[in-house]
């Protein structure tokens, strides 16, 4: 899978673990745990098949505390843009795309350059 490739060539990846990848025919899920520099992690579950996608992106700081998540848990049915949301450090959840995981790598990148 390319993830893989990508995660053992960026820069600001510190280190990874595979926690379970399982492909099929047409799907496949993804749960990782990514440490990047400046002491965050990021979870990832991800199941995709051809018809829908379940996703959970958690990014935190290794002490536990919340930076950003971005899920399509059916939590949140008064949001706009139900199911996809996402959750803020202060405990706010807003609206949000259905994000991909080359868009969290890109907003987490950005955030690290700063």
């Amino acid at each position: 899978m390319e993830i893989f490739k990508w995660l053992d060539d960026e820069k600001f990846v510190f280190s990874y673990t595979i926690n379970d990848f399982r492909e099929f025919p047409e799907s496949y899920y993804l749960n990782l745990e990514i440490r990047f520099n400046k002491n965050t992690v990021l979870y990832v579950r991800e199941y995709v098949e051809a018809s829908r996608r379940k996703y959970a992106f958690h990014w935190q700081q290794e002490n536990g505390e919340l930076l950003v998540r971005w899920d399509n848990a059916p939590h949140f049915p008064n949001l706009p843009t139900f199911p996809h949301h996402k959750h803020r450090a202060d405990g706010t959840v807003q609206e949000s795309t259905d994000i991909s995981l080359d868009d969290v790598f890109e907003y987490i990148k950005k955030e690290l350059d700063n």
